[in-house]
């Protein structure tokens, strides 16, 4: 039996009578690659909010292997191996990729106070980050300030700034949104070359996208799992294509 790294067990979360997680019930397999669909206002960044402590459940648990972290702050979630991905505009637009990176990196060594003090001694966490940026093909726009990478390379680091967390389980919600349709397939291209012991967990609305790099696929409608399988078993659902494709009105 595969070792599970995340697990999700009856979780409610409701805003006084409006209902944004009904009973969710979640299983991933280590190395798993899971895409979370559903249509708008479905509850699926509600979810991931959920699943890492930026909102308390009404009810359930929240596993990370077979720690209950269903009470933990969003920091110590991270700092136990489960990551969701940054805003980098936000946080970093005057620092080139290596230096963002880096500085995640020093942040989980406990060396960030001290990260400007001689950058050449913490070489070992430059390094680590030159490598991150080069797994996501990013290696080549190291030393260009975030704010100048074109939008999917920007995204594309915003997932680098996730890994050098060192996660276990890495939720990404819409890495490509935004993204011009012929970067989007390079975001995710570079997303499925990593590490098989990395769990993903992503949302997408993109489903030429979905269908391609998903192993297994999640449909939430109204805050609740609607179906859940393989990409060929949602592909052929027709409750699924009726609610979520379309079908209804398509005839």
């Amino acid at each position: 039996m595969s070792e599970t790294a995340l697990s999700i067990h009856n979780l409610n979360k409701r805003f006084g009578s409006l209902v944004v997680a009904s009973d969710i019930n979640i299983s991933l397999p280590k190395g798993a690659r899971y895409a979370l669909i559903g249509p708008n206002g479905a509850g699926k960044t509600t979810l991931i909010n959920l699943i890492t402590g930026m909102l308390a459940p009404d009810g359930g648990q929240i596993f990370l292997g077979e720690e209950d972290i269903t009470v933990r702050q969003p920091q110590e979630r991270v700092q136990r191996g489960l990551t969701r991905t940054f805003q980098i505009n936000s946080l970093f637009p005057y620092l080139s990729a290596l230096e963002a990176v880096t500085l995640v990196v020093e942040e989980r060594r406990g060396l960030a106070g001290r990260f400007w003090q001689n950058l050449a001694t913490h070489k070992e966490s430059i390094e680590e980050a030159h490598a991150i940026l080069g797994k996501l093909r990013l290696g080549d726009s190291c030393y260009q300030p975030t704010r100048e990478l074109p939008y999917g390379r920007q995204r594309l680091l915003e997932i680098a700034l996730a890994l050098a967390t060192k996660p276990k389980v890495l939720l990404l919600d819409e890495p490509a949104a935004g993204v011009p349709q012929e970067e989007s397939g390079e975001v995710f291209e570079a997303v499925a070359g990593l590490s098989d012991d990395l769990t993903l967990l992503f949302i997408e609305h993109d489903m030429h996208v979905v269908f391609r790099f998903a192993s297994h696929i999640i449909v939430l409608v109204g805050g609740a799992i609607f179906a859940q399988g393989s990409p060929a078993e949602i592909s052929a659902h027709p409750g699924v294509r009726e609610v979520y494709l379309g079908t209804r009105h398509h005839g």
